[in-house]
């Protein structure tokens, strides 16, 4: 009889072990479970921001935790209530040593999301906008308005305009409209690095560089009323102006707001290359999505 109780009592006990040794963990008395994400194309952030993973529970967000490694398969031990009732993920970029309210909610820069379907979503950068409904694509021409009075000047060559030549030029980007805490910016990429050609949200008025005491145009004007940029003044460490921008890649970036770094985000929607004729010739930007974040995360 003794020994049939002492038996018994280790499988009872066995019992019990297997079962706290399943995929959720004790942590202080609550229950987690382990999420993970295994996303692809992020790249560091810099010293003032991180990456922050957020569970949508009953329309309320609930932190995952930060990160700045970009490695993949980043694992995170989360309330399993809360995580088995989530029914979305956000990651999102937040400043470093957020506190307050701001560190309880994400902020609007939303770089990629997604819907859980049973244990696993697939993100996308649909919370920025939408690149699927109509195609996104662009042109853009050789020009140097900024530094015309009434004749132009013969250096067409150092100014590029994202439209279509004309008096006056008009728009020629054809781009979803971005979510708040996003901007377009262009880009003109020299042998030195990349140069900005300004920050935008719209593509029928001058960009945030037109009239700017650091922007490289010319003194006469600020150019037409389309993104773009003559390079003349100002020119930064290791470049020389007035810069030939024929033969040059050109990018139109997505960049957060506010932004992490002075050089070109991971998002670059659209891409050309500059020829060696000038305006009224125009080239063509086109679209891909390689560079967009893609993967899944699961619980």
């Amino acid at each position: 009889m003794t020994k049939k109780i002492v038996i018994l009592a280790l499988a009872a006990f066995g019992l019990i072990f297997t079962s706290c040794n399943n995929d959720d963990d004790d942590n202080n008395g609550l229950a987690t479970k382990n999420l993970t994400l295994n996303i692809s194309g992020l790249e560091d952030l810099g010293a003032d921001y991180v990456y922050e993973g957020w569970i949508i529970v009953n329309n309320a967000p609930i932190s995952t935790g930060t990160f700045k490694s970009t490695d993949l398969d980043q694992n995170f031990a989360i309330d399993s209530v809360q995580l088995n009732a989530a029914t979305s993920f956000v990651l999102s970029i937040e400043p470093v040593g957020e506190t307050g309210t701001d560190a309880t909610t994400p902020s609007d820069t939303k770089l990629a999301m997604g819907d859980f379907s049973g244990n696993s979503a697939t993100v996308s950068i649909g919370a920025i906008a939408d690149f699927t409904t109509n195609a996104p694509s662009g042109k853009f021409f050789l020009r140097s308005p900024t530094d015309e009075a009434t004749d132009n000047n013969g250096n067409d060559e150092n100014g590029i305009w994202f439209g279509t030549p004309g008096a006056p030029p008009t728009a020629g980007l054809v781009l979803p409209t971005l979510a708040s805490g996003w901007k377009y910016e262009g880009w003109v990429v020299d042998a030195t690095g990349p140069l900005t050609t300004g920050t935008f949200t719209a593509f029928d008025v001058a960009d945030e560089n037109a009239g700017a005491t650091t922007s490289f145009s010319g003194t006469e004007n600020s150019g037409p009323a389309i993104p773009g940029e003559d390079f003349f003044n100002n020119a930064p460490t290791g470049f020389t102006f007035p810069l030939d921008v024929r033969g040059k890649t050109v990018v139109i970036s997505i960049e957060p707001s506010p932004d992490n770094s002075p050089a070109p985000f991971l998002l670059k929607p659209l891409t050309g290359t500059a020829g060696d004729d000038l305006a009224p010739e125009m080239y063509d930007l086109t679209f891909a999505d390689t560079t967009f974040p893609t993967g899944t995360v699961s619980r």
